[in-house]
């Protein structure tokens, strides 16, 4: 188990936001993997922001927020899924964001899927490449207190003494 208290000033969206969160490690999960879970959650922070079961039950995505009518407004995906995945979450939230990691599988993930993806129009991919990732996961600590401020596309996702300068690649923006 981790336990982050999150500081979150995104300038661009005017999110100002103080937030403790409690994450459980999925045994096949690593540190950069759960690293980005924290970075995906500051990118999109919300008041309803809400880590899922993840890795254990395949119908969700790791992040999510859900209105009161319990509608998905946003559906944060990690990882490579394949088309059928994207299309399922594509359907059943309002925005869809992934998040892509591991650059060699990552530039073999796009090569090969990215230009399928066209028809998702609420779906946005970003992706975080390894040197972020390895330097967010040797931060990593049982507790942690983590800042992240937010303008202009960058990132500056403090962990501890540790800051780390975020420029995410986007590969597909949301057309709606």
């Amino acid at each position: 188990m981790y336990k982050a208290t999150i500081n979150v000033a995104d300038m661009s969206r005017g999110v100002y936001l103080d937030h403790s969160v409690t994450l459980a490690q999925h045994p096949s999960e690593t540190e950069k993997r759960l690293m980005l879970r924290l970075l995906a959650w500051t990118m999109y922070a919300d008041e309803r922001l809400q880590f899922t079961k993840g890795l254990c039950v395949d119908s969700e995505p790791e992040l999510w927020i859900k209105n009161y009518s319990d509608e998905i407004e946003l559906w944060v995906e990690l990882g490579l899924p394949d088309e059928k995945r994207l299309k399922k979450a594509c359907t059943q939230a309002k925005e869809v964001v992934l998040f892509t990691y591991d650059d060699h599988a990552a530039a073999v993930w796009k090569s090969q899927l990215l230009n399928k993806l066209h028809p998702f129009k609420n779906l946005t991919v970003i992706n975080i490449p390894d040197e972020i990732l390895d330097a967010a996961a040797s931060a990593l600590s049982r507790t942690m207190n983590i800042q992240a401020t937010i303008e202009d596309g960058q990132i500056w996702f403090s962990v501890g003494e540790k800051v780390i300068s975020v420029l995410p690649e986007t590969w597909k923006t949301a057309t709606v």
